[in-house]
């Protein structure tokens, strides 16, 4: 998994090498000299273009859109840079699901929008990078400058004279807000925005008011210096007494287990978590939402830990461990299945990117993650007992029955083959819904990436981060597993795959409603209306790029489909409509629901 800010081999900035250390670290900017000619012509010597420089000196190289009325002059800008792509999209939402899927891929990502009616759409996209710790700036066309401090009502408002609803809005989900309505201090703005970001690993908001884009000024005229992110470092002091503690935790147990947590993404430490694995020798695992993050092919791996619905034999070596050392987890109702995992706080170690728990205490802070697991692998004993363990008692995982010729497909066939799918050169996007479960039971080769929203959990999230991910990087085949229900909330941007040219996998999994909430409480209102999901691909599709779909209900029908989208339709997004049965649903589904359920309907504490 790609987490470079800046993917400096696909595009050279113009101003220069964007330097972004490893582990992150305060935005600085370094005084040095670009080594090509500093000027700029007076035609783009404008905050349009400094902005589109500024983006492409990170790695941006695509920014998702919507055009309105308020960012029409900006995106002329950003346009007429030559090392940016504008991917228009048919919704502000899929705009920034495209954003966060990008910043999955590339490190960080941008969308374009305009005032209020496009901002609070891309608002819950917004929200949901912010949850998973993602670098976004979300770009908004304002008013006019001059309209700001007066009492005109303008449209895409309101109705009132005040234009910081949206901005309040934002307030809540980004870790800066720039409003920039006049161009004195705009390049102090932006650069601040954006190295906050990636700084931060949050998304930011930029509001640009419409007039100011296309007007030249000195301040932009010349290259800007290059942004270099200052190294963070871990206080020496504390780092040197938390390894000790740690080593003397951990060296004491009899069978410790490692599990790497989805945190571990902006801590910017999955080396540094192999190299402790690989001196330890202890059983690895990986929480559900770190899917991706931890090598499947390491030695010593056990599989995902989720609690009562883990991956066979992992939850039992690591719930009978005595030493668990955690690295970057989120323990939330759902990675807990409803609060209901079976681990003691005085057994463990936390480490999160800047702290480090041991059992009920000490905390040491001020420790960065890499840091830590870096320096604490050069201290441990190698005890590989918990992997002993678990192979011993491990029993190879059987196979779904065979299907008799024509008999309805079943979903775990339908993953069997999927699973035949993987290689390095594709990449897994997983909606939310039972795609989560079955997915997580995927075997991941080596450099096969794999991505989904397990925090936020907005369904249609997929649609919108498969174009985006795909578009950050193209040498790889997305194969995207999207429930029907899911699918309903943001299916035109498959359009917008087809128009970039993308060649996913989508395998679109009918089965007529919304399974994930039917197993957690069931009404009439968990089933949808069926939709000839091909032929709307089809309608979309229109004659224009390249396109293929198919509908299949049996197994024969579903290896007939891969076999042309690996082969002949190779080049093509394909769109691959599997219609199964309303209750066919994953084991791990079914127990996580109940689960959940119980959690969700606890009755209120006496007062």
């Amino acid at each position: 998994m790609d987490t470079k800010i800046g993917a400096i081999d696909v595009c050279n900035p113009t101003s220069g090498v964007i330097g972004g250390p490893p582990n992150g670290g305060v935005s600085t900017i370094q005084n040095s000299t670009p080594s090509h000619s500093t000027a700029i012509s007076p035609c783009d010597a404008t905050l349009g273009r400094y902005l589109a420089r500024r983006l492409v000196e990170i790695g941006v190289t695509d920014v998702f859109s919507v055009p309105g009325d308020f960012n029409l002059t900006l995106l002329d800008h950003l346009v007429a840079e030559p090392n940016l792509k504008l991917i228009g999209c048919c919704n502000e939402l899929n705009a920034g699901y495209a954003a966060d899927g990008y910043a999955r891929s590339r490190g960080v990502g941008a969308c374009v929008v305009t005032f209020t009616v496009g901002g609070l759409s891309v608002l819950n996209a917004i929200a949901g990078a912010y949850s998973e710790n993602l670098p976004l700036i979300c770009i908004v066309g304002g008013p006019n400058s001059n309209d700001y401090g007066t009492n005109r009502i303008l449209h895409h408002t309101i109705g009132l004279p005040d234009f910081t609803q949206e901005l309040k809005c934002f307030q809540a989900v980004t870790c800066y807000q720039a409003v920039i309505n006049n161009l004195e201090d705009a390049h102090e703005l932006i650069d601040t925005a954006i190295s906050t970001a990636v700084k931060e690993s949050k998304p930011v908001y930029i509001s640009i008011s419409c007039n100011l884009p296309s007007i030249p000024l000195p301040a932009f005229s010349s290259y800007p210096v290059p942004f270099v992110l200052a190294t963070k470092l871990s206080n020496q002091m504390g780092l040197d007494a938390a390894v000790e503690a740690a080593a003397e935790f951990l060296n004491k147990a009899v069978k410790p287990v490692l599990i790497g947590g989805p945190k571990m993404r902006v801590a910017k430490a999955g080396d540094a978590f192999v190299e402790l694995a690989d001196a330890s020798g202890y059983g690895v695992a990986v929480m559900p939402s770190a899917k991706g993050q931890v090598p499947e092919h390491h030695k010593h791996f056990i599989g995902t830990y989720w609690g009562a619905v883990s991956t066979a034999f992992c939850a039992e070596i690591v719930e009978s461990a005595d030493a668990y050392l955690f690295a970057g987890p989120v323990f939330n109702d759902y990675s807990s299945v409803g609060y209901s995992l079976l681990l003691k706080k005085e057994k463990s170690i936390i480490v999160q990117p800047d702290r480090v728990t041991i059992g009920n205490g000490p905390v040491f802070g001020c420790v960065l993650m890499k840091d830590f697991l870096s320096k604490l692998a050069k201290r441990i004993k190698h005890n590989n007992t918990a992997y002993e363990n678990y192979h011993r008692i491990y029993v190879p995982e059987g196979k779904p029955l065979r299907e008799i010729p024509k008999e309805p497909l079943r979903v775990n066939v339908l993953f069997q083959h999927i699973q035949k799918l993987l290689t390095s050169e594709t990449a897994v996007v997983a909606e939310t819904g039972d795609s989560w479960f079955n997915c997580q039971k995927l075997k991941l080769p080596e450099g096969c990436g794999y991505e989904f929203q397990m925090q936020y959990g907005s369904i249609g999230w997929s649609v919108g981060a498969t174009l985006g991910y795909a578009q950050a990087i193209p040498n790889k085949r997305v194969i995207s597993c999207i429930g029907d229900g899911s699918f309903q909330v943001t299916a035109q941007d498959v359009s917008t795959m087809i128009r970039c040219g993308q060649k996913t996998i989508i395998f679109l999994i009918n089965n007529g409603g919304y399974t994930i909430e039917v197993e957690i409480h069931d009404g009439p209102y968990n089933v949808i209306k069926n939709w000839n999901y091909t032929a709307f691909v089809d309608a979309i599709h229109n004659g224009e790029g390249k396109c293929w779909t198919a509908k299949v209900r049996c197994e024969d029908e579903l290896v007939e489909a891969i076999s042309t989208a690996t082969n002949a339709e190779k080049e093509s997004l394909c769109f691959i409509e599997v219609i199964v049965h309303k209750d066919d649903t994953s084991k791990e589904l079914l127990e996580w629901g109940s689960r959940v359920s119980a959690a969700n309907s606890r009755p209120p504490n006496p007062q």
